[in-house]
């Protein structure tokens, strides 16, 4: 290792960094396959240069950092895993030896966004170790997809102090060490600014906090243009196995939801491409993995996806997913529609039939939750499924005990969820499910719609 260490951070809950990804033991003991080598190949043009990425001790964060690192970069490590973690691989400092085996020097630094002083200090430390900073990458982030009801103020300041104010002032203490910096660039991973009210209606708070991110791309690329310094964003056409995705995918899809993923080396790859471009002549754009490397001649992508073949989720925020969703799920007109809304007429009843036919004690402890359903359309109203108490039961009408999680949806996409013939991730990410509550008690919802399917 290169440099001192700083003072520990204090501590901040374990989904405040949202880019995290399963380490390589854990993909092989999940027998999935391991990344192939990537189809952009350095080029040694950040050799030499100084890196500083927030929230790099795993995922996307450390996948760029080793690209960098190839090339013969510095990379400083700011973020706060000092320390094993019993269910997450990795620490600031197992990164720094793979970064510096990789062939970059590394300074591993305790750093907590939210703590001024302590970015300060490894800002710092990075102009000690290694005489300036080139480029900043904003990868540090927090996440709760909940809605306006269901998020504790305790989480909306974690989310917009991590990534709106953290973003800033990140960027704020490096600036006037990019600003002499070789070829200087700032990269936020955070999203195009999309407007459509689908990306705030199921999650407010974290769409602001995340917007915050790219705002900063918006105004920080005009405010130092002529300083030459590049402000861009980059963000993933398709899911990345992030701990924020793995969530997401184990609340909607199944475990096999990791199978529509891609590795986090498509956004290490796209990242290499960006920040080796001319810093004044390439600077306020909002860039997708897939296009920018598409821009390289890159065609192949299988090499990036977990399971090469499987169809691929789609990320938060590109209105192209919608457009396909809307094309597939379109509703039929005329003779049609009336003949599925007849053949529909009494399938939500079924559905709780055929779940408690199924419930046992086993189930009902292991899931230990009380559900409430309010469905809308053909067959309006309220259901129950309490898988707590006892031997199980549902029925309908409001629960007679409280619900742990609410489900809204419509009649008919409620039976195609159990059914599988519409995907849950889909039906979140469009607003066609909305979940109030205890996101945790409704991830366990997941393993019983897939038993149901064969069933229904």
């Amino acid at each position: 290792m290169h440099g001192r260490h700083l003072p520990p951070a204090a501590s901040i809950s374990l989904a405040a960094v949202s880019m995290l990804a399963p380490s390589l033991a854990a993909f092989k003991a999940m027998a999935l396959p391991i990344p192939l080598l990537a189809p952009v190949l350095n080029t040694g043009k950040l050799a030499g240069r100084t890196i500083f990425i927030t929230g790099a001790s795993r995922g996307i964060g450390k996948a760029i950092a080793l690209k960098a690192a190839k090339d013969g970069a510095n990379i400083v490590i700011a973020a706060k895993t000092a320390e094993a973690h019993p269910k997450l691989p990795g620490t600031i400092y197992t990164a720094a030896k793979e970064i510096e085996a990789a062939g970059g020097r590394c300074l591993p630094c305790i750093v907590d966004v939210r703590d001024e002083a302590q970015i300060q200090a490894a800002v710092e430390a990075a102009v000690k170790e290694f005489g300036g900073i080139d480029i900043l990458v904003n990868n540090a982030s927090a996440i709760s997809l909940t809605g306006t009801l269901e998020t504790p103020m305790k989480k909306y300041d974690l989310m917009h102090h991590v990534n709106t104010r953290g973003t800033f002032l990140t960027s704020k203490l490096c600036l006037p060490y990019l600003k002499v910096g070789k070829n200087p660039h700032i990269l936020n991973l955070s999203p195009p600014l999309n407007m459509n009210p689908v990306w705030f209606q199921n999650h407010v708070a974290y769409t602001m906090a995340k917007y915050g991110m790219s705002m900063c791309v918006l105004g920080m690329a005009e405010e130092f243009r002529s300083d030459g310094i590049a402000v861009n964003a980059l963000w993933p056409r398709t899911g990345i196995t992030t701990a924020a995705m793995d969530m997401l995918g184990k609340l909607m899809g199944g475990e096999d939801t990791v199978n529509q993923l891609r590795f986090p080396e498509i956004m290490a790859d796209a990242a290499y491409v960006i920040l080796t471009r001319d810093s004044k002549n390439f600077t306020r754009n909002f860039c997708i993995d897939e296009d920018i490397l598409r821009e390289v001649g890159v065609t192949d992508f299988d090499v990036y996806a977990v399971k090469p073949g499987t169809p691929l989720m789609p990320d938060f925020f590109l209105d192209e997913f919608l457009d396909d969703f809307a094309k597939k799920s379109s509703p039929k007109t005329g003779a049609g529609a009336k003949q599925d809304a007849s053949a529909a007429s009494g399938q939500v009843d079924q559905v709780f039939k055929t779940i408690m036919a199924a419930a046992n004690e086993e189930i009902v402890k292991k899931t230990n939750a009380v559900f409430a359903f309010q469905v809308k359309g053909a067959e309006e109203g309220q259901w129950y499924l309490d898988l707590k108490n006892g031997s199980g039961s549902a029925g309908k009408g409001e629960s007679p005990s409280p619900p742990d999680a609410t489900l809204i949806m419509d009649s008919q996409d409620f039976v195609k969820m159990f059914q599988g013939k519409l995907k849950a991730t889909a039906a979140f990410m469009t607003g066609k499910l909305k979940i109030k509550g205890d996101m945790g008690k409704a991830m366990k919802l997941e393993k019983l719609m897939g038993a149901m399917q064969s069933k229904l």
